[in-house]
């Protein structure tokens, strides 16, 4: 069960971290680095890590239909906690 949990959470943050990727990667035309570092100086890390958690959507749902309950949950509390550290982004 906690196995499971877990196995859900690492998804779900490999998941945000290529969804941040692939838009940072199509959307800027500067380099990943040079990006990130813009996106720092414009304390706007936070909003484009949310728009990278947009996947979770999709692995979530692909959870639910199996009936993988438990990494479905492991998902939802991944997407919790970059919900917070977006908050902290917001805030620093």
């Amino acid at each position: 069960m906690t196995k499971e949990i877990i196995i859900g959470f690492a998804i779900a943050i490999f998941a945000t971290l290529c969804g941040f990727f692939v838009y940072v990667e199509y959307v800027s035309e500067l380099g990943f680095d040079h990006t990130v570092a813009i996106l720092k100086d414009w304390n706007l890390l936070g909003k484009m890590l949310a728009i990278g958690a947009i996947p979770n959507l999709f692995v979530f749902m692909i959870f639910i239909k199996k009936k993988q309950d438990y990494r479905a949950r492991g998902v939802l509390i991944a997407t919790i906690f970059i919900a917070v550290v977006t908050f902290v982004f917001k805030f620093l």
